[in-house]
């Protein structure tokens, strides 16, 4: 099993991010705004908030898909004492290299690969992405076929050589991708949207399981079940900014969260 394998592992130095002064906007509306943000204190945070409070945002800004108007993003590998690496001034595709990978909030399937062929371009290295590589193909497999049949197994896909057919087979398939990418900073945008009871409760434990090696675990997430069940620390964020922090028994009992978010049905 993964996840059996996985709790063999000894957790490692958790990883840390700090936002500072960070500031986007988009047609003058300003969108996202953070003085100063840690994330990786816990190992599973979760980050929740209205429509629009600016969460997705926050995590493309992360990854630097989406550039920063000012401010900085820099992760530190082995905490937030230790040396940075100021992610904003790096492009996204070298986020992988440095640990930090982020799954889809959209649903982003490669139409023209196989389940299979998908998982390998994901654990294919920079050097075999070259046309004059292709007969390379093989020894990416070699490499990788164990864990990616794991997960596939796991998950129970059906035949790897197809193409994924359902909305929950592509969720499915964006996580495993990232999982593959062995990631010590995990930003994980919806990733049981769609997704049936019990398969929701396979990506948790896999969650889980990465966490307790020392992946540090961010999850923006609207089903709220998952967040207070899966999540050891909570940010609160609207109108761009994280307003307040605490376990999740501290923020489902807020005042102010319940007014202007949860509701009275989720106390």
């Amino acid at each position: 099993m993964v996840a059996e394998a996985k709790e063999q592992q000894p957790p490692a130095a958790r990883p840390q991010i700090k936002v500072e002064k960070a500031v986007k906007s988009f047609s003058g509306r300003v969108v996202v705004d953070i003085d100063e943000l840690v994330l990786g204190d816990q190992p599973i945070e979760g980050l929740i908030g209205p429509n629009g409070a600016g969460k997705t945002t926050l995590m493309r800004m992360i990854m630097h898909s989406t550039p920063l108007d000012q401010g900085t993003v820099t992760l530190y590998p082995s905490g937030i004492n230790g040396e940075g690496i100021v992610l904003s001034a790096l492009p996204t595709h070298r986020m992988a290299r440095h640990g930090v990978v982020k799954s889809n909030q959209v649903i982003m399937d490669f139409d023209k690969l196989t389940i299979l062929d998908s998982l390998l371009l994901a654990v294919a290295q920079h050097k075999y992405e070259q046309p004059q590589r292709i007969f390379d193909e093989k020894r990416v497999y070699d490499e990788s076929a164990a864990r990616i049949h794991e997960y596939l197994e796991f998950f129970a896909f059906g035949d790897p050589t197809q193409f994924a057919g359902s909305a929950g087979e592509k969720k499915l398939l964006d996580i495993v991708r990232c999982l593959l990418l062995e990631p010590r900073f995990l930003l994980l945008d919806e990733p049981t949207a769609g997704l049936p009871e019990e398969l929701t409760e396979k990506v948790m434990q896999l969650i889980r399981d990465l966490a307790a090696t020392g992946t540090a675990v961010v999850i923006v997430e609207h089903d709220l079940s998952v967040i207070w069940n899966l999540s050891n620390e909570v940010h609160f964020m609207a109108e761009g900014n994280v307003v307040m922090r605490g376990s999740p028994q501290e923020i489902r009992k807020n005042k102010t969260v319940i007014e202007k978010y949860l509701g009275e049905g989720h106390v």
